[in-house]
């Protein structure tokens, strides 16, 4: 079964929310309120409600790092991570994780980074050669 995920979480701001998620992350705008708006990430529903964020750690043990849990993030065609990659890297985004390939010649091999939103919210990007990889063994 193929379907849409649809996300809500908290941030403190929705102004600042919309500049990230729109003018950085290319996402669009969907239904909004005084309270909440609704963005389109390649396909899935974000909500971001006003709110206090997760508390997140660096806990999450992949490979040689540590990465923030808890996290979402987005499963790309390699090419349009490698685009990603380079637009967030032309905005600026501080990385917690900086674009890099994990898992070299394995099964599982991707490409990945991880970043904060402004309000600490942990994203992971990965990129795929094929989505064969995603849950291969």
């Amino acid at each position: 079964m193929n379907s849409l995920f649809h996300l809500a979480f908290h941030v403190r701001d929705l102004n600042v929310a919309r500049d990230f998620y729109r003018d950085v992350l290319g996402c669009t705008e969907g239904r909004s309120t005084d309270n909440w708006v609704d963005f389109d990430l390649c396909g899935h529903q974000l909500s971001l409600h006003l709110g206090e964020p997760f508390a997140t750690t660096l806990t999450g043990h992949v490979g040689d790092h540590l990465v923030p849990m808890p996290h979402f993030g987005l499963v790309l065609p390699l090419p349009a991570w490698q685009i990603m990659a380079e637009r967030l890297t032309q905005a600026g985004v501080s990385f917690v994780l900086p674009p890099q390939v994990r898992f070299a010649g394995q099964p599982g091999e991707q490409w990945t980074m991880f970043l904060l939103d402004p309000f600490g919210n942990p994203i992971e990007i990965k990129g795929f050669q094929s989505f064969d990889a995603v849950f291969q063994r």
